[in-house]
């Protein structure tokens, strides 16, 4: 039995850099940060499977790994708002990362592989997941930020090789899968931002300094659990559904490719990948190296969408 590969990502929301005495790029009118500046990407690999599933990290103001961060701060001197805002950022990433690992389990039971439905997976209920990963869902996330102020974590869902080399085109389903959900829940997360922009509660911020502030109230200066709620699942999403379809091992999109490819060369595809699993490091430095150049024009056609027609508040 074999797991997609679960991977570290941390993302920090710290406020923008080097961008003193420099034009902001604007999107829809709203001036956003260098995207650099605010993403910040740490992987590590655990496991091996031809898919993987990243999970996903939450940097906050003045914390490591981002500018002018305070590494190993303590519990103690984190506020309300600071902890209140690491609550709305774990309860995303355990929703997220919930559905990830249910859809990849669903798809592969569909297609023959109950392997993942045996172990309950196939559920949006956390519970099932967090058995399978209890240190990547609860304990590391909810350490990393109290010591250091951001998140790191990580899940999976089992799969069968045998069953993935006589199926190659259903596992490339399978892996595709995960993100597919990530960007599901964009889009929902989306629809609930135009909603609330039309109806007066939302509007779009005077500058995006930070993940969590994608939209923000129309009637209240400070920004509400929903509206923080809404950013983090909108961008979190986005973030990891685009950076799991890169098509390097051991990311999903170097299985999904084997959509199109034919099944004879899926095949010997799939023998090269368990053969040369060396290639899953210089697959992940290279996404590594790659991925801030790629997801920022990605960030700013995604928020272009998502205030498309709306005058900046």
């Amino acid at each position: 039995m074999s797991s997609h590969n679960a991977l570290f990502a941390v993302v920090s929301t710290t406020p923008p850099c080097g961008n003193d005495g420099a034009a902001l790029a604007r999107v829809s009118g709203i001036p956003v940060p260098n995207l650099p500046c605010l993403l910040h990407f740490l992987v590590l690999v655990r496991g091996s499977a031809i898919g993987s599933t990243p999970a996903f990290g939450a940097g906050y103001p003045g914390s490591s790994p981002g500018p002018g961060a305070k590494p190993f701060a303590i519990a103690a001197t984190m506020n309300t708002p600071d902890l209140a805002l690491g609550a709305i950022w774990y309860i995303v990433f355990l929703f997220s990362t919930t559905c990830h690992e249910a859809a990849h389990a669903l798809v592969a039971k569909l297609g023959g592989d109950t392997t993942a439905a045996e172990g309950g997976q196939v559920t949006l209920n956390p519970i099932p997941h967090i058995r399978r990963s209890p240190f990547g869902m609860v304990v590391v996330p909810v350490l990393s930020f109290l010591v250091g102020g951001w998140m790191i974590g990580w899940a999976s869902a089992p799969f069968n090789p045998a069953w993935q080399r006589q199926y190659p085109h259903r596992s490339a389903w399978m892996a595709l899968a995960g993100p597919a959900s990530n960007f599901s829940l964009m889009i929902l997360a989306g629809i609930a931002i135009r909603i609330g922009l039309a109806a007066g509660y939302f509007q779009s911020p005077g500058l995006i300094h930070s993940y969590d502030g994608l939209v923000v109230p129309a009637n209240a200066a400070d920004p509400t659990f929903l509206t923080s709620a809404l950013s983090i699942l909108f961008i979190l999403n986005l973030l990891l559904g685009t950076f799991n379809l890169l098509p390097v091992p051991p990311l999903d999109g170097h299985a999904g490719i084997m959509v199109v490819m034919p099944e004879g060369a899926a095949q010997r595809y799939i023998d090269w990948v368990q053969h040369s699993r060396n290639f899953a490091l210089l697959g992940l430095i290279i996404a590594w190296s790659l991925f801030d150049r790629i997801f920022q024009p990605i960030f700013f056609f995604a928020l272009h969408t998502l205030y498309a027609g709306v005058h900046k508040g």
